[in-house]
């Protein structure tokens, strides 16, 4: 072949991969593309029974939202120290669990509720350097795993087996933590997390000071370089999606809470605590969807 008739070959198969290159890249989807979360309704959140956190149940069937505050917690677990409980999640198979923590010690407490009914309390033992805090426990959709977090400025994430749902688990044994989701971006202050998808949360963070972000009280995207399965750790990519809702007839400041997705409807719902006196009167829990 004579070397020009080679080299217009050349330019015409380099220009084919080019354009096969770009078809490609302008069909395959985004690896994180975020969301966009529009508020379309609201309910007030009593300050006692519905201020830390919620969860949608979804077996038994018609089963009522669960809700958590100071006047939820049972008079047997207070006594023994367990004083605060935060957001928490369902399992789809309706394993429903609370986090609970107490001001001092070096354990942890996940109180689980199964679909019979009877309750269990998992506890776990900090690992070295485990901030004590408990805020929040977010079931994976395939039920094995739970994720779980830390208050304060984090770069990760913390998994564990699911109590009650994993086999490996039992209440008389401590709940192990298995592996860390390694997060690209540092969050503050993540009051609940859930999972939207298996490898996406949506988490309501009180972050006060809006320097990580460029915005206070953001809602949160965090998308998973794989689904937890607690043999090894997994990055996630984190994103700030908007501001939370804030809205009171009282000035100051406001408190993000828990945080829920309910795949049945395409819900997501979040808990804000109105400033000062109107904790009372005008504290929200908000409901968005995915517009």
């Amino acid at each position: 072949m004579p070397l020009r008739a080679r080299r217009r070959r050349r330019t015409l198969l380099a220009a084919l991969v080019s354009l096969t290159a770009a078809t490609l890249l302008a069909s395959a989807p985004p690896a994180s593309a975020a969301d966009t979360w529009t508020e379309v309704g609201s309910d007030r959140a009593d300050p006692l029974t519905e201020s830390q956190g919620l969860a949608s149940v979804e077996v038994p069937a018609g089963a009522a939202n669960r809700y958590t505050g100071i006047g939820t917690i049972p008079l047997a677990l207070s006594s023994r120290g367990w004083n605060h409980v935060g957001d928490p999640d369902a399992s789809y198979d309706g394993h429903y669990i609370e986090p609970y923590q107490r001001d001092s010690g070096t354990t942890k407490m996940f109180r689980v509720q199964s679909p019979g009914g009877t309750w269990s309390e998992y506890v776990h033992t900090l690992s070295s350097g485990e901030a004590l805090n408990n805020s929040w426990a977010a079931v994976a959709p395939d039920g094995q795993w739970m994720l779980s977090g830390e208050w304060g400025t984090m770069n990760r994430l913390l998994v564990f087996p699911t109590p009650g749902v994993n086999p490996s688990t039992s209440p008389s044994a401590n709940l192990p933590q298995a592996s860390t989701v390694r997060l690209d971006h540092a969050v503050r202050d993540v009051q609940g997390c859930d999972f939207v998808s298996a490898t996406r949360l949506l988490c309501s963070s009180d972050d006060p000071e809006g320097s990580l972000f460029g915005l206070t009280k953001p809602l949160l995207q965090i998308d998973l370089s794989a689904a937890p399965n607690g043999t090894a750790d997994v990055t996630g990519h984190v994103t700030a999606l908007r501001q939370l809702p804030l809205r009171s007839s009282c000035s100051g400041t406001f408190e993000a809470e828990g945080i829920d997705y309910d795949r049945r409807t395409g819900t997501l719902r979040v808990i804000v605590v109105s400033p000062g006196f109107c904790v009372l009167t005008d504290s929200k829990t908000y409901r968005l969807t995915r517009s």
